[in-house]
């Protein structure tokens, strides 16, 4: 099984870049999107028929948003945490037979972190939910989670200490959802991998420089580990200040306990 996680800062933008032709590369059984930047209508994907579309828009127009292009049908889709809705298009939860798949869109900081409290009570939202789903059957987490949660996950660690993705109390949010039973699958595979990273500043050259951050993730339920086969970074990958992250699966057949149950 593979799954692909990628914010596209604008599909509409992105399908002008190239798009449709990694899509069909890529081939995909799970194709996660955020930052879609859409409201209902104004693009229609023609990707095949093995493919069902499931879309979360914003309320405001041209601002986040997510979508999940999947080959394998899912029994129910929800659209949110506390209600099956999400006012700035953020969650899209599918629900398959072994797992449940979550795609998120993290809300950022904001550059002067104003927004930060509402970050941080956000996240802990967040992580109660996974635990509920947890409970009920393993999940796999993908999205721009807008955290570098180590100091090798950022070209400039010294000099983004308190910069937003990066402040002490984000990245203790993102050690607390690991510790609560989830796995970073890039690092379970690439510990000490160095200048991987998924994001990349628009400013002059950059991204040719590889000054970047890894803020794009693939998470499962650490239950799931023994099915992980590869993560990977398409660093190489244009269209977005962002790259697509892969995940290569063994295909879960059996549901397995969540961990401390009986």
């Amino acid at each position: 099984m593979k799954l692909v996680s990628w914010n596209v800062n604008g599909l509409r933008a992105c399908l002008n870049k190239g798009f449709q032709q990694y899509f069909q590369e890529a081939d995909a059984d799970i194709f996660c999107l955020q930052e879609t930047k859409l409201q209902e209508g104004q693009v229609c994907l023609e990707l095949g028929e093995e493919y069902r579309q499931y879309w979360n828009y914003a309320e405001k127009k041209g601002y986040s948003g997510t979508a999940v292009i999947t080959k394998i049908q899912p029994l129910s889709v929800r659209y949110g945490m506390e209600e099956d809705r999400e006012p700035e298009g953020r969650l899209l939860t599918l629900e398959f037979d072994a797992f449940y798949l979550v795609n998120v869109y993290t809300p950022n900081a904001r550059r002067d972190l104003s927004r930060l409290d509402y970050r941080l009570e956000w996240e802990d939202r967040f992580r109660t939910y996974l635990k509920q789903l947890d409970s009920v059957k393993p999940v796999i987490i993908c999205g721009d989670m807008n955290v570098a949660h180590q100091e090798i996950d950022l070209k400039n660690a010294k000099s983004n200490q308190n910069n937003s993705g990066f402040t002490p109390e984000e990245r203790e949010k993102m050690t607390r959802l690991l510790e609560a039973g989830f796995v970073d699958t890039f690092r379970h595979f690439y510990p000490d991998r160095t200048d991987a990273y998924t994001w990349w500043s628009y400013m002059p050259k950059v991204r040719e420089r590889n000054i970047g951050w890894r803020i794009d993730y693939f998470l499962t339920s650490s239950r799931l580990a023994p099915f992980l086969v590869d993560a990977c970074i398409d660093s190489e990958v244009m269209g977005s200040d962002h790259c697509p992250v892969l995940l290569m699966m063994q295909d879960v057949a059996v549901v397995t306990s969540p961990a401390g149950s009986a």
